[in-house]
């Protein structure tokens, strides 16, 4: 029996639940004082709107959002203009809105491990898969537009 990966919504909330639970555990180590710690309202909230933009655009062109399901198209506008993987950099900035709502230190440190799991996890496959798919278009594309920012 094959053992599924779980989906990136998954990994972000697990990143959630560490980042909330190191700060419990540590919150004598506030590096982000109040009133400041609302700022982290604006990347929490640009991070939602980057993935319901992505998504909406994954609906528009009547492609899967699923990673290493096949693409019936490439989508490059919209948000996917400015990143390859939106809706990934969206949940990066997620968890750096919760972060600095938290105002501790450790929650910080979470950031850098999602973002590299979901590079060797995801991006990787997908960026091959799309190349694969693809081709000249993809690499076009590739050349044009970073992966993250």
């Amino acid at each position: 029996m094959a053992v599924k990966t779980p989906l990136p919504p998954t990994y972000l909330f697990s990143a959630i639940v560490v980042m909330v639970l190191l700060h419990m555990l540590f919150a004598n180590m506030e590096v982000v004082p109040y009133p400041w710690r609302l700022l982290g309202c604006a990347p929490l909230l640009f991070g939602i709107i980057l993935n319901l933009l992505a998504d909406k655009a994954f609906k528009v062109n009547h492609t899967t959002v699923k990673p290493f399901e096949e693409s019936t198209r490439l989508i490059t506008t919209g948000v996917f203009r400015y990143s390859r993987h939106p809706m990934y950099l969206g949940m990066g900035f997620i968890l750096v809105g919760i972060a600095l709502l938290l105002g501790s230190l450790l929650p910080f440190l979470v950031i850098p491990v999602f973002v590299v799991s979901i590079d060797v996890l995801f991006i990787r496959t997908e960026e091959r898969m799309l190349s694969d798919k693809f081709g000249d278009a993809w690499e076009k594309y590739q050349a044009k537009v970073r992966r993250w920012i």
